[in-house]
């Protein structure tokens, strides 16, 4: 289960691409359409990607793709209870290596897509709410189920923003909290700054 988690949040949690400025009024259905559809159209067309050049893969996330999630947020809710217990500095530097960590665990999402298609499910919130769950599905072909995939946004002032994803019933921020907690018990918020540090600058040379 958790390797199909892992698989299928790398190929989606990166279809994420930055719209021009009017993207932030839109709703987070269209918003998710939208860019779904953009992105695909690039997968399909961009030989350096499919080629794997993680240069231009990594420089396509950060600039294009970390706009639209709201690290702070998932952060503090991967830390749970535990984020009030850590100073500001600590907290700074948690954000930063947690960002990094799923930027580079899941680099090769783009390189790894293979004609699927994502379906968009309209949303039935009200205009007016500040937090919204856009529900999608993987139509993967080949006889294999649909996987779902909810991302769960709300509403900033420079538009919505992902703080969470949950890929067939199972939260990515959820998921983290589980190991996050378990490493702190063992050994403090430095230890699992150190973890993070390590693992990170593991990825970094794969």
């Amino acid at each position: 289960m958790k390797q199909l988690i892992q698989n299928t949040i790398l190929l989606v949690v990166f279809f994420w691409l930055a719209l021009p400025v009017l993207a932030k009024e839109m709703a987070p259905d269209i918003l998710v359409k939208s860019t779904v559809d953009e992105v695909i159209a690039i997968l399909k067309q961009d030989n350096g990607i499919k080629k794997g050049d993680k240069d231009r893969v990594l420089d396509l996330i950060e600039t294009k793709i970390l706009p639209h999630f709201n690290f702070n947020r998932m952060t503090r809710l991967a830390m749970g209870k535990n984020w009030t217990k850590v100073d500001p500095q600590q907290q700074k530097v948690l954000v930063d290596e947690f960002q990094t960590l799923l930027v580079r665990t899941y680099s090769n999402a783009l390189t790894n897509y293979r004609d699927e298609m994502i379906e968009v499910m309209p949303l039935t919130t009200q205009a007016d709410a500040k937090r919204t769950t856009v529900k999608t599905r993987v139509i993967q072909g080949r006889g294999r189920e649909p996987v779902p995939i909810d991302y769960s946004m709300e509403k900033t002032e420079s538009g919505w923003k992902v703080y969470d994803v949950t890929v067939a019933g199972v939260s990515l921020v959820t998921n983290y909290r589980s190991s996050f907690n378990s490493e702190i018990r063992r050994t403090g918020v430095d230890g699992l700054i150190a973890s993070l540090v390590k693992k990170n600058k593991s990825l970094e040379g794969q």
